[in-house]
């Protein structure tokens, strides 16, 4: 049995670890925890393959609207809040998900940035979002360092905190992290099954979701919150945008089809990058049979 009290397993999209969690917490009595930032969201569960019923406890899954705000320092203090309350239990926190940022915050600390109110959060079109950064870019040099400027959310909050402290997300990033775990309290697992093989599972995987009523669950949605003028990080789920160009016959059903795999392969690929790069320290698992794959993994836990 681990002497540790926290487990950690990050894997791609559809790479079966919700399955594999769920096997783990069985044998060493552990209560699953989220690091999925689109399986937070209530209104998207089909898309987001977020879990079923499961006897066993299940933590920060469908519990944010996708009309809040919600950050990885939120999570991060939620997170590791609820660790310490199931390790008081004398069970053990068993963190799944393919989030690397979230992973990072929980192994590494996360600076604790200051409420800042918010400046900017309307839509705006590419060409709007193209001369906001410019100007503020010629206006203040540095202030997107280290931000992903195609992502509109991450523009607003790296303008609101400047304008709001004076100083960049860089700069404050490059404060001393707040740190709520030592490392030697980890046991940190990743499952990384071969490309191709991955690729055929997310190809059935949305098939599955068709069926399930990912049609409908988009409809719902669309009426909520597609028109808002708040820019919703949930819009962002893979397949959400696709199938809103199918509900309105801008594309047939194999063109929803490809451009979903397309999505879903990239945003796997960014998540084998990041497992690369960020957990090279991490055991890595590469079975595609299950129970092979459950075999090693219960080996490694009971010496670790």
């Amino acid at each position: 049995m681990p002497k540790k009290k926290i487990i950690l397993l990050f894997g791609p999209t559809a790479s079966g670890k919700s399955r594999l969690a769920i096997d783990i917490a069985k044998k060493y009595n552990c209560e699953i925890i989220n690091a999925d930032s689109m399986q937070i969201y209530k209104e998207i569960k089909v898309l987001s393959a977020r879990p079923g019923k499961s006897s066993i406890k299940h933590h920060f899954y469908g519990f944010v609207s996708a009309k809040d705000n919600f950050s990885v320092g939120t999570w991060y203090k939620l997170v590791s809040q609820k660790i310490k309350a199931i390790n008081k239990k004398g069970k053990i926190a068993l963190v799944v998900g393919g989030t690397g940022l979230y992973f990072r915050a929980l192994t590494e600390g996360l600076v604790e940035m200051p409420d800042v109110p918010k400046l900017y959060k309307a839509k705006i079109n590419p060409w709007g979002k193209y001369m906001l950064t410019k100007h503020y870019h010629n206006k203040h040099p540095g202030i997107f360092a280290g931000v992903n400027t195609n992502d509109l959310q991450r523009v607003y909050r790296a303008i609101n905190v400047f304008e709001h402290t004076g100083l960049t997300l860089y700069e404050w990033q490059q404060k001393k992290n707040k740190k709520y775990f030592k490392k030697s309290e980890f046991i940190k697992m990743c499952i990384i099954p071969p490309k191709q093989y991955l690729e055929e599972v997310i190809k059935k995987r949305f098939d599955v979701m068709l069926k399930k009523g990912a049609l409908k669950e988009v409809k719902d949605y669309r009426k909520k919150f597609i028109d808002t003028a708040t820019f919703i990080s949930a819009n962002n789920i893979i397949g959400i945008y696709e199938i809103g160009l199918y509900l309105q016959d801008k594309i047939s059903l194999p063109e929803l089809q490809e451009r979903v795999l397309i999505r879903t392969r990239q945003y796997a690929k960014r998540q084998y990058t990041w497992q690369r790069g960020q957990m090279k320290n991490w055991k890595t698992f590469k079975d595609t049979k299950y129970n092979d794959l459950l075999k090693k993994v219960l080996t490694f836990l009971s010496k670790t």
